[in-house]
């Protein structure tokens, strides 16, 4: 059976929206947070891999590097990306291969790498920053500017409220359902 080209993707949302009164209104939420991230991830990989061949975990190790005036170490990176060294290294690998990052021991401890955008890789990066950019507008451009400001504010909610549950349950305080595992 083909599926129209009117009708709208699947999507992880889909299946609870088909029968909303089966799910908590959270379960819902989630979904819909996680479905909107992972179009907008998605769309950003296509582009980054289109216009400039490239990929998004090289992007990311950029933008880190690209905020360090004196460079930062595969720890360093890896913490900030939540990601482990092994992934950064591979990645490193490649910008090193293509002259966009530099790698040298550390003054202190010679044993551990430093991490820098070469020149190439700070143009390189410049332009793939100022496109990203656009299209993260352009993906939000059926919003307007009090609508983004108000979603801003309610995510920051959202966020606060789920580093409250973390602590909670780490602490082993009781949630709002009175659940304490």
């Amino acid at each position: 059976m083909e599926i129209p080209s009117s009708a709208p993707p699947l999507d992880r949302e889909t299946k609870a929206s088909e029968r909303p009164g089966d799910h908590k209104d959270e379960l819902r939420l989630w979904l819909r947070m996680l479905t909107c991230s992972t179009l907008i991830e998605s769309e950003i990989r296509t582009r980054l891999r289109e216009e400039f061949k490239t990929t998004l975990p090289r992007f990311d190790l950029m933008a880190q590097l690209e905020k360090s005036t004196t460079g930062m170490t595969v720890g360093e990176v890896s913490q900030r990306l939540m990601v482990s060294n092994g992934n950064v290294t591979a990645v490193v690998a490649g910008l090193l291969a293509d002259g966009l990052v530099d790698k040298r021991p550390a003054a202190q401890d010679r044993r551990v790498q430093v991490l820098t955008l070469t020149a190439q890789g700070r143009r390189a990066f410049k332009a793939m920053a100022e496109r990203h950019e656009d299209w993260i507008a352009e993906l939000f451009a059926g919003l307007g500017p009090a609508e983004i400001g108000q979603l801003f504010r309610l995510l920051g909610g959202v966020k606060a409220s789920l580093h409250q549950a973390i602590r909670n349950r780490q602490n082993g305080t009781p949630t709002a359902a009175g659940d304490t595992k």
